[in-house]
């Protein structure tokens, strides 16, 4: 008997040990566990929402002639990092370098008037929409500027130029294959090859359309305003932290319900003053 209970207290403090041992091992573990959401731990630490848009897509993002970035997306960023706790940061970029950015960590989303598409799904979260546009052209040329279809101005001898890297080159190269097509980096470029009619039109969403028809009153511009495609605009989040796109899509639905988001939409699209802060 004596020998039992010496085996049983031997094997019970073996027991202990063991349990002590892996109780510690369950602790260094949950030590070293990867955080729920390193995109929102950085955001947290630097105390800064880096935002990355071009700066150049008015009303949704545009810079004034004083440098200052304003319009829908820029109020809509500062409010979501305000919500949060800190401050809003904005890294101006061209738009086909807003997704790179994204993945390699140089900022923290993207609010740039980006389209939500399967491809680009594949890499990158999106939530939203929420905008939604259409595509549009901007022309000199009223048998384009009166077209409703895209067929009606397919023909080899229209130039046309569309934002580098985006929807609207998808849409040109797709749906207007014969046109000659030309890129260009932002949205003032192409502007500008209108005006200086070294293209018969650019194609774009329609609101940067027709900001651009009343940015330049004196110039002859038209648009069409039917809307030849349907472009969810959605705010754009790196893969991989499902704690971040949960906590976007809160604030978004919030930000829907509050009438945050009918709010900026009228300020913006529903008054024009501040076309006179535009280069």
């Amino acid at each position: 008997m004596k020998m039992t209970i010496k085996k049983l207290t031997v094997v019970f403090v073996s027991l202990l040990l063991f349990l002590g041992g892996c109780a510690q091992m369950n602790g260094n573990t949950a030590n070293t566990t990867a955080s729920a959401s390193p995109v929102i731990d950085r955001i947290l630490q630097r105390g800064e929402l880096v935002v990355g848009m071009a700066g150049n897509m008015p009303p949704m993002n545009m810079t004034t002639k004083d440098g200052e970035l304003i319009g829908y997306e820029v109020d809509l960023a500062k409010n979501m990092a305000a919500t949060m706790g800190v401050r809003a940061k904005f890294n101006v970029m061209p738009f086909v370098d807003l997704l790179s950015a994204l993945q390699s960590g140089k900022i923290d989303l993207i609010l740039s008037n980006m389209t939500i598409t399967p491809a680009r799904n594949l890499k990158v979260a999106f939530v939203g929409p929420y905008f939604t546009s259409g595509k549009a052209f901007l022309t000199k040329i009223k048998t384009i500027a009166l077209a409703d279809e895209a067929a009606d101005i397919d023909a080899k001898n229209t130039k046309l130029v569309a934002l580098k890297g985006s929807t609207s080159q998808a849409f040109v190269e797709k749906a207007i294959p014969d046109a000659t097509l030309v890129t260009a980096n932002d949205y003032d470029e192409a502007v500008k090859m209108v005006l200086e009619d070294k293209v018969h039109a650019m194609v774009a969403d329609y609101p940067i359309c027709v900001v651009s028809v009343f940015r330049y009153p004196n110039q002859g511009m038209l648009s069409v305003v039917t809307a030849l495609t349907y472009e969810p605009i959605g705010v754009v989040v790196p893969a991989g932290d499902p704690l971040l796109v949960n906590w976007v899509e809160n604030f978004m639905g919030i930000a829907g319900e509050t009438g945050l988001l009918q709010e900026l939409k009228e300020k913006w699209f529903g008054k024009a003053d501040w076309l006179l802060r535009l280069p």
